[in-house]
């Protein structure tokens, strides 16, 4: 077993997020046993029964032989080709009840930190506001609901936090069954 796992800018703890574990699983990309295993997402046509090890993910290898995404690029609008590529084809994605999406922010895409509740997340106003925002943007027009319902995230919802690489504000959405 490594004891270091490649790094992922825009996922920088896969292992907190449970998108990566470890495993005494063959990757089916490379057939090795590297003692990690990804166990969340992956788009493609092709009949793909298994998991890949990170390093098939960090190189790109996986995406490639598979012709596939480990996140939808919804979301990703205004990032530059290189990084959407990084985002959908080399880095791990994440759990969720819907569609998992990644979040933008200064042009660059965030970085996935990971899924929190109320009490996690006001401890990043910032997040929180945008999130009543966006809310509010989606039809929520009953303050006392919406107020609510952020007071009852991970009581069949939760929110998705993400941090900006560039200028380090949090953002967030949430996310329900």
């Amino acid at each position: 077993m490594s004891a270091s796992l490649p790094f992922f800018r825009y996922h920088p703890d896969p292992l907190a997020s449970r998108s990566i574990r470890a495993a005494s699983e063959t990757c089916v990309c490379c057939n090795r046993d590297t003692g990690w295993i990804y166990t969340a997402t992956f788009y493609t046509a092709q009949d793909v029964s298994g998991r890949f090890c990170p390093w098939c993910i960090a190189n790109g290898s996986a995406a490639e032989r598979f012709a596939g995404e480990f996140t939808d690029s919804y979301g990703l609008d205004g990032v530059s080709e290189d990084v959407l590529h990084e985002v959908t084809r080399r880095t791990p994605g994440f759990h969720a009840w819907q569609d998992p999406h990644w979040l933008v922010h200064c042009q660059d895409a965030a970085a996935f930190v990971g899924e929190v509740d109320h009490t996690e997340l006001a401890a990043h106003p910032e997040a929180l506001e945008q999130l009543r925002v966006d809310l509010r943007t989606g039809g929520w027009h009953d303050e006392s609901q919406l107020e609510h319902f952020l007071a009852n995230l991970g009581e069949g919802a939760t929110t998705m936090l993400f941090r900006c690489t560039v200028c380090g504000a949090h953002l967030a959405y949430a996310d329900a069954s």
